[in-house]
């Protein structure tokens, strides 16, 4: 894509108001701003439709740029890469709050629980497959995605916080952490991919995996030995 300016030809109008720096700059801020999206959301979309490692050709003819000009606005294929999965979580941010709280009946709470997340993991699959996939490589991916796991743990200790506080803590820490795991992006790709199983039957799985961890009682923790197995 190339870019016109309005600037009148050499000789013409010189009755025209000169155009202020100011304006200069900001017309050059919000193109910048414009391409710099288009080429996020052209990467986001070519991720939706399974191209997880997209060229920069591929992303720049996406966004209407060219290859060489896509890196004005970016400064690596890295950088790039972050943007998106940034973008994707703007995105998905409406999906993130739960519809219930921790005064519902627990089968209602871990319903809600796992369609918030089938709903969000639906949609964020691609960019956070991408993420974890970078991570290693990548150090602030690799802190947005602690950020992003911490929050939703939190969600789960608010959520489930009357189970938790019968525990000891040592126990409601261990609980928690099982609550994670079952309910968390790892757990959904699995159930989905690995396991082939429907997005019902999945929901499900999940849902039950949930229900048993909470479903612990208070004297378990009392009740077992230091090598973690019931006493008699």
């Amino acid at each position: 894509m190339t870019f016109e300016t309005n600037d009148p030809a050499p000789g013409h109008g010189d009755d025209a108001p000169p155009v202020a720096p100011t304006e200069e700059a900001d017309g050059r801020r919000l193109r910048r701003q414009r391409n710099r999206q288009a080429a996020v959301e052209a990467l986001l979309d070519l991720y939706d439709e399974g191209n997880l490692h997209p060229s920069t050709a591929e992303v720049a003819e996406r966004a209407g740029l060219s290859p060489r000009s896509l890196f004005r606005y970016f400064d690596d294929v890295d950088d790039l890469a972050r943007a998106a999965v940034e973008g994707q979580l703007q995105r998905a941010a409406p999906l993130v709050p739960l519809t219930v709280g921790p005064d519902a009946p627990l089968a209602v709470r871990v319903t809600a629980l796992v369609e918030q997340r089938f709903r969000l993991f639906d949609t964020v699959a691609p960019a956070a497959t991408v993420s974890r996939l970078r991570s290693p490589f990548q150090p602030v991916l690799a802190t947005q995605l602690r950020r992003n796991r911490a929050y939703l743990r939190d969600q789960l200790r608010t959520l489930f916080a009357p189970e938790l506080a019968a525990l000891d803590a040592e126990r409601a820490d261990e609980v928690l952490a099982a609550c994670d795991v079952a309910a968390s992006f790892e757990a959904h790709q699995l159930l989905l991919h690995d396991q082939r199983l429907s997005p019902e039957r999945a929901r499900r799985a999940m849902a039950r995996s949930l229900a048993a961890v909470l479903a612990v009682a208070p004297a378990d923790s009392a009740n077992r030995g230091p090598t973690g197995r019931t006493s008699p």
